[in-house]
């Protein structure tokens, strides 16, 4: 079965607001099985625009991705950010099938 992943892209407006929506949000990533691959690092914009933050979020599932955003957890975390951050997400099916060069 394919993984999920939430994959936004952030720029924050209002620091303390964003800090109360982090210390939220980790109780639904546990729920889900939500793991970080991207969470800030340093990138480069080599084509189209770009906010300040990147997140890659991966979860067991595209079910547990969806589930997890519309959880009440997760959704009480959002409501913390009070307007603190503008927001681009999107929740991708991951691919299982054949990579370059196999088989």
């Amino acid at each position: 079965m394919p993984k999920g992943y939430w994959i936004g892209r952030v720029d924050v407006r209002d620091a303390d607001a964003y800090k109360n929506y982090v210390a939220k949000n980790a109780a639904a990533f546990a729920r889900f099985g939500g793991r970080f691959l991207v969470r800030g690092c340093a990138f480069e914009t080599v084509s189209g625009e770009a906010r300040a933050r990147n997140v890659v979020i991966e979860f067991p599932s595209y079910r547990d991705a969806l589930d997890c955003w519309n959880s009440a957890e997760y959704q009480a975390a959002r409501a913390e950010q009070k307007g603190g951050a503008d927001v681009d997400l999107i929740v991708v099916e991951g691919y299982d099938g054949p990579q370059p060069g196999e088989s």
